[in-house]
């Protein structure tokens, strides 16, 4: 009985763990709201590391390197580092023989492999898997790539809201199954490289 209350306490505190950092996550992500106001796709060259666009405008990527980037990685120096040490394991879609830190980090699909190496892989489908701070990414129309946070919030039919910026800036709202989910990622506090 006192190794399955010692489980119990465990699991309570490792769970309450994660939901405290996926809110603080969610946290980050909100504080774009009103800030970063549009979406430009524009290649940029930015500081290495911790660069980044103005904070007014940005694309769905940034969202997430900004709310990972409080929280304390920074995705432009880790997605950097993970593409040269496993450049086979990358998408090959833009054509590029070495690794970019102006847009690595803020390509999608780029996003994907390093989530799913890094992180848990979790269900597109069960809507009850995804908790305040997860990555999920979708498909849009023409193909398109999309990435966005989940928000603590839901919306009145119980479905997470997600924090994202498809185009008008950082909003918060109910898209999660509007488009054709392809990833559902959650990152551990610290992550160990390989």
């Amino acid at each position: 009985m006192q190794n399955r209350l010692k489980f119990a306490y465990l699991s309570v505190f490792l769970f309450g763990s994660v939901l405290a950092y996926g809110n603080v996550l969610v946290e980050n992500a909100r504080k774009q709201i009103g800030v970063t106001v549009s979406y430009d796709p524009q290649y940029s060259k930015i500081d290495f590391p911790m660069g980044d666009v103005p904070a007014t405008t940005g694309v769905c990527t940034d969202v997430v390197i900004r709310a990972y980037r409080l929280q304390g990685l920074d995705l432009q120096q880790a997605v950097n580092k993970d593409m040269k040490s496993a450049w086979e394991k990358y998408p090959k879609l833009w054509g590029l023989k070495n690794t970019d830190t102006n847009i690595d980090h803020r390509r999608v699909p780029n996003l994907e492999t390093f989530f799913s190496r890094y992180g848990k892989t979790l269900s597109l489908t069960d809507i009850n898997s995804f908790q305040a701070g997860d990555i999920v990414t979708w498909r849009l129309p023409k193909n398109l790539p999309h990435i966005g946070l989940v928000s603590d919030k839901k919306s009145a039919d119980g479905t997470p809201l997600i924090i994202h910026n498809i185009g008008r800036g950082t909003v918060e709202e109910d898209i999660l199954f509007k488009y054709k989910i392809v990833g559902h990622y959650r990152l551990p506090e610290n992550i160990k490289f390989k």
